[in-house]
């Protein structure tokens, strides 16, 4: 008898321990992401970054940053839009996934099928996957976002100043309406896409927002992966204060501010739907895709003390579309209340490209084994402290010189060397010259943000960066030339590629109230 209810004992133990097992691994137990991108963003842009120099433009996001911790040396895979959201949703370099250069209104293609995004793996494991905001990967077919892994998309499929609108919003700097297209001929509306439908073309860009935000506040349910790609600062969105107009104050930076608040006004109603839900279980990261337009001139951001000085002295812009450090350092922040100690900064080496694996390794997963990362686990530097990061990153050409994604920046350190520079085009249309420098120039970022002067190639230091930096490079073209799931993207273009709702109308306008 004794024996039968010890059994019976240690079978209800067994029992209890396996319940309590599979409740902590279910798929509800698991985190909760919310990754949110903002377009063309500079690092000075953020409050919290440059304290007593920016107007509270940010509010929010310095919320986020205060409560949570600051990544201060924190890069976009690459500078330029399209490899840059191809690298962070593969953890792969553009080399490797095939996305280089950006895609077209009338691209037939996008981030190659052959390439396994983060969505998809979350999604496979039980989480729901949405996407709010610009995905720029893809039209719709098999390179939507609906068919990269996201159970639901909201969004527009590329920059929100590729396409014309008939009521203003994109048009400052000036752009045409869609009334007055090249030739006399009508431009393709900007198209707003739920899933695969075209909602409403052209878009009314003023009520963006808050489509946005309805959109994004009806998807925080347990567990789920919510992007949020937001194009404010690529083209400002937002309308100057009521009291100003755009020819007062700062020529304009008004309404660049009033874009910046719009969008940390929906960061805040995100934050405060996730800490309302699930506080205590959700991670939110604020970055960046790249830096600051230049040559949009007070509709540009801020690079803050990345100026790329050594650049900008012999010509040309040293932000987006370079690989100086105005053109990918980006604003970041981490907030999860109960795991990311609150008010603390991180200065660790890392990229976009780590977003994809540490997610994945929150959520108890890991990446398929039939290809190679570039990206790194950064779950210690975000919740243990650790201030590592990477030993070395490759910052890709993207557009400012050379071949498009060749690796010819790297950081070691606190050093990084250029194999070539090159500038984008400046405000006042400007432009320098493109330089290969063989041995590279090297610069010290910890005395020098600017990047104003290179070391003395004679000097020790100089000698001992090259040997690492030299070693790594050749390394990391080996491992790509030799590796067997490198992809190649199709950037070919056609007419009928462009979106969509309805041809036979000029812009391609939606009948009916939707659209306008």
């Amino acid at each position: 008898l004794i024996f039968k209810y010890l059994c019976k004992y240690i079978l209800n133990i067994t029992f209890y321990t396996l319940t309590c097992f599979s409740y902590v691994s279910t798929p509800s137990e698991r985190p909760n992401f919310i990754i949110i991108l903002a377009d063309d963003i500079g690092w000075g842009d953020l409050g919290a970054n440059q304290p007593g120099q920016r107007a509270n433009n940010t509010p929010n996001i310095d919320l986020l940053a205060l409560q949570g911790l600051r990544l201060t040396d924190f890069h976009s895979p690459a500078s330029t839009c399209s490899p840059s959201r191809a690298a962070i949703l593969t953890a792969r370099y553009g080399v490797r996934n095939g996305v280089t250069h950006n895609f077209a209104v009338r691209s037939v293609a996008g981030l190659p099928l052959s390439e396994v995004a983060l969505p998809r793996l979350l999604q496979e494991s039980g989480y729901y996957t949405a996407m709010i905001g610009k995905w720029h990967l893809g039209h719709c077919g098999p390179y939507a976002p609906t068919s990269r892994g996201f159970d639901y998309y909201l969004g527009i499929p590329y920059s929100n100043d590729m396409g014309c609108t008939d009521v203003p919003g994109s048009d400052l700097p000036p752009s045409q309406p869609c009334s007055a297209g090249p030739q006399g001929e009508p431009r393709v509306g900007l198209p707003l896409l739920e899933n695969c439908t075209v909602v409403q073309q052209p878009l009314d860009l003023w009520t963006l927002t808050l489509r946005y935000r309805d959109a994004a506040l009806r998807i925080i349910h347990s567990p789920y992966l919510l992007y949020v790609a937001l194009a404010h600062m690529h083209v400002p969105l937002a309308p100057p204060p009521a009291s100003f107009s755009t020819n007062e104050l700062d020529g304009g930076r008004d309404v660049y501010a009033a874009s910046l608040q719009e969008m940390d006004d929906l960061v805040g109603a995100l934050k405060r739907a996730s800490d309302e839900t699930n506080r205590d279980n959700t991670l939110i990261w604020f970055t960046g895709d790249n830096g600051p337009w230049e040559k949009k001139c007070q509709y540009a951001g801020s690079v803050g003390p990345y100026t790329g000085t050594w650049q900008t002295s012999r010509g040309g812009g040293s932000a987006k579309q370079t690989t100086w450090e105005g053109g990918h350092r980006v604003p970041t922040v981490a907030y999860w209340p109960s795991r990311i100690p609150a008010n603390t900064s991180s200065h660790a080496l890392l990229s976009g490209m780590d977003i994809f694996p540490t997610l994945l390794s929150m959520a108890g997963l890991k990446p398929p084994v039939d290809r190679r990362y570039d990206g790194i686990d950064a779950t210690d530097v975000l919740l243990n402290g650790d201030q590592t990061g990477r030993e070395f990153l490759f910052h890709p050409n993207s557009g400012a010189s050379g071949l498009f994604g060749d690796l010819q920046t790297v950081r070691a350190g606190k050093h990084k060397a250029f194999y070539i520079t090159g500038s984008a085009e400046a405000c006042g249309g400007g432009r320098g010259t493109q330089l290969l420098h063989d041995p590279p120039l090297i610069f010290d970022l910890g005395v020098d943000q600017a990047e104003a002067t290179p070391l003395d190639a004679g000097a020790p230091e100089y000698q001992e960066v090259l040997g690492k930096v030299t070693k790594a490079r050749e390394e990391l073209l080996w491992d790509i030339a030799t590796d067997q799931s490198v992809s190649t993207a199709d950037y070919t273009q056609d007419q009928s590629a462009a979106p969509c709702c309805d041809p036979q109308r000029a812009s391609c306008r939606c009948p009916g109230p939707a659209g306008g």
